[in-house]
């Protein structure tokens, strides 16, 4: 079966990638590609190397060896494992969109509103960041990605603090992304029985590549197997989530039209407090 992505464009590609620190080997040889329009999800135990390969992709770390080549121009939008907002800080939703921008870009608020539309979070603008909760959060912090129109989106663990049915609606609600923008998107995940529904290429890491290829494929390796468990990639093999609704960033059903878009959204919030440790820079940008 040929792969839809064989003559898309790649947007960038990580090539031997080998990372130590002291006498530890994180990575050694390791890669990953993504393409235009593909998902790609990187699965792996934990103190794989899984968020090592991320920050080396988004050049926040330099590797010991190895290459990344970018798509020249290439903007990326990045959703990061932890952020800290201090809660003292009287921030809303909106005016934490508009930090961390490029200097001399503005965004209006017309544009803010619009990303969170389109993450189901729009009736939050004005609520105080610190009053959402944990599956609003994401979709901020998903939408301030979106805000200046990557080609690349790179989420590493995008669902925790969400509970199951807000897992499986932030995977939907990711590939919507990427069918409407025809973004690219690199993704962590522990998530394996939602993200096998919704990934194009799956990459199994454990320090290096164990396997990579499509779901079928990979949960069929003996190397996946080995890592998972039979038990594991049985069940995997054959899950598929298939759903006529969504829900919104408050847990409201969202009928969903014949294109899979949701028709609209209903908002209720819910108390959250937020710990998350990390770059509060939602965008990186690479030439």
């Amino acid at each position: 079966m040929a792969n839809p992505f064989d003559n898309a464009d790649t947007l960038i590609e990580a090539t031997g990638i080998t990372v130590t620190r002291g006498k530890k080997e994180i990575l050694s040889s390791a890669g990953v590609r993504v393409r235009a329009g593909e998902i790609v999800t990187l699965i792996g135990p934990n103190g794989a190397g899984k968020t090592t390969i991320v920050r080396v992709v988004l050049a926040l770390l330099k590797p010991d060896r190895g290459t990344v080549v970018r798509r020249p121009g290439l903007v990326i939008g990045y959703l990061p494992q932890r952020l800290h907002i201090d809660p003292t800080l009287p921030l809303s939703v909106g005016r934490f969109l508009a930090l961390g921008t490029a200097p001399g870009r503005k965004h209006a608020p017309e544009q803010a509103a619009r990303v969170l539309d389109e993450v189901g979070a729009g009736a939050i603008m004005d609520t105080p960041l610190q009053a959402v909760s944990g599956g609003e959060f994401q979709r901020v912090v998903l939408a301030r990605a979106l805000l200046r129109d990557p080609d690349l989106l790179v989420l590493d663990e995008p669902s925790q603090g969400i509970d199951i049915t807000g897992q499986a609606d932030l995977y939907r609600l990711i590939t919507r992304i990427r069918d409407r923008r025809g973004c690219g998107v690199l993704m962590v995940s522990h998530d394996l029985h939602l993200v096998m529904a919704d990934t194009d290429e799956v990459v199994c890491l454990n320090h290096h590549v164990c396997c990579a290829g499509r779901p079928e494929t990979v949960t069929n390796d003996p190397n996946y197997i080995e890592l998972f468990g039979r038990q594991v990639a049985e069940t995997l093999a054959v899950y598929h989530h298939h759903h006529d609704h969504a829900h919104d960033a408050g847990g409201h059903v969202v009928p969903l039209d014949e294109t899979g878009e949701s028709q609209g959204y209903d908002h209720d919030r819910g108390g959250h407090e937020h710990g998350h440790d990390g770059d509060q820079d939602g965008r990186h940008g690479h030439g």
